[in-house]
């Protein structure tokens, strides 16, 4: 073991940063309980842009070492990069009260606290302004599950599923008859890690970083006779998560709460800066129609179309028949008389209007 720890310091030194990992998780597997070990490999993750792994190691290092001041300064940094300012000034404080001669952790705070300011700043530019969001038409209801696979964990023993509402996001670990004692869960401001612990299984472990912050303090989780149960308050309540997992690739949507007058009637997009009736234009146009004055055949026509328009079933074949039958010469609307013999067409002085009968 102390070959396997001497090498991966070796490869860090020479920025072998993943052999160095490699050689800290042999390491591990032979000592776990080791925080030296674990506390350095966050070290090595964070030069990887591995920063949740950099978070469990850092937190996992902690738990079996208080004292331990630069499990509190690696696990600062890592979540500073994952832009969770207040969890990582909580462990830097905490750090910073170990080694009072360490001046990186008083430098790290202040930046944490800019950091704070800032984005307590810009919530409150956006609350004022109130700006205007992307609306997805794959946006679920409120109450209805989006339900999407999480990262896979090391062990893919539980299924995982989440579905959210306005205020929070609920994950669901499907693991039956687990003890309470053997689940543990961890909430960072935008990290949830679970870990399930039953004896003479392997440990299952999950952590992901998630797609919107959410608030630690006020996360809970419930374990259930079929399942694990945890609630995670939004930070942004009406945030719509496209995933549990965060991407910088998906681009933020939000809910826009949509009055049921306005969605029964379609906007129409136009120029002008006053808005277009469309009721009354059609009620317009059509009235226009109905007015319209035609001469010739063009009236004769118009004519035979209001007929038909309003004319019975037996009234349209009689028509129908006549016309076709004559060859357009003959148009009849009594079908007790074309609908028993052939309508023969009439001379081509004039088309024969026969028996307007109803």
């Amino acid at each position: 073991m102390a070959d396997l720890e001497k090498k991966a310091k070796e490869a860090f030194i020479d920025d072998h940063f993943e052999l160095a990992v490699n050689l800290y998780t042999q390491a591990i597997a032979l000592n776990p309980t080791n925080p030296d070990l674990l506390a350095d490999r966050a070290q090595a993750n964070i030069k990887l842009n591995s920063l949740t792994e950099a978070v469990a190691d850092a937190s996992k290092a902690i738990e079996l070492d208080p004292s331990m001041a630069k499990a509190y300064l690696r696990k600062g940094i890592a979540c500073m990069k994952l832009e969770e300012y207040q969890t990582a000034k909580a462990a830097l404080e905490a750090g910073a009260s170990l080694a009072t001669e360490e001046s990186r952790f008083a430098n790290l705070i202040k930046e944490c606290d800019e950091r704070i300011a800032e984005e307590t700043g810009e919530t409150k530019k956006q609350a004022v302004e109130a700006p205007v969001n992307t609306l997805s038409l794959k946006e679920e209801p409120e109450d209805i599950s989006c339900q999407a696979p999480m990262v896979t964990p090391s062990k893919s023993k539980y299924r995982h599923e989440f579905y959210q509402k306005p205020e929070e996001v609920v994950v669901t670990i499907f693991a039956k008859g687990i003890p309470d004692s053997s689940v543990t869960v961890d909430f960072g401001e935008q990290i949830l890690r679970v870990g399930i612990n039953v004896p003479g299984e392997d440990v299952y472990h999950f952590q992901t970083r998630l797609f919107g912050k959410i608030i630690p303090d006020k996360c809970k989780f419930n374990v259930l006779t079929t399942k694990v149960e945890i609630r995670l308050p939004k930070a942004e309540p009406g945030l719509h998560w496209a995933s549990l997992e965060y991407k910088k690739e998906i681009a933020v949507v939000k809910r826009i709460p949509v009055s049921s007058e306005i969605a029964q009637r379609p906007t129409y997009p136009s120029s002008k800066p006053k808005g277009v009736d469309w009721d009354k234009l059609e009620a317009e146009v059509k009235k226009e129609e109905k007015e319209e004055k035609l001469d010739g055949d063009a009236a004769l026509n118009k004519f035979f179309r209001e007929i038909y328009q309003d004319a019975d079933e037996d009234t349209r074949r009689a028509m129908q028949k006549s016309f076709v039958e004559s060859n357009g010469t003959v148009l009849s609307t009594n079908w007790k008389e074309v609908g028993t013999k052939k309508v023969e067409g009439s001379p081509p002085d004039g088309m024969e209007m026969r028996k307007w009968e109803y």
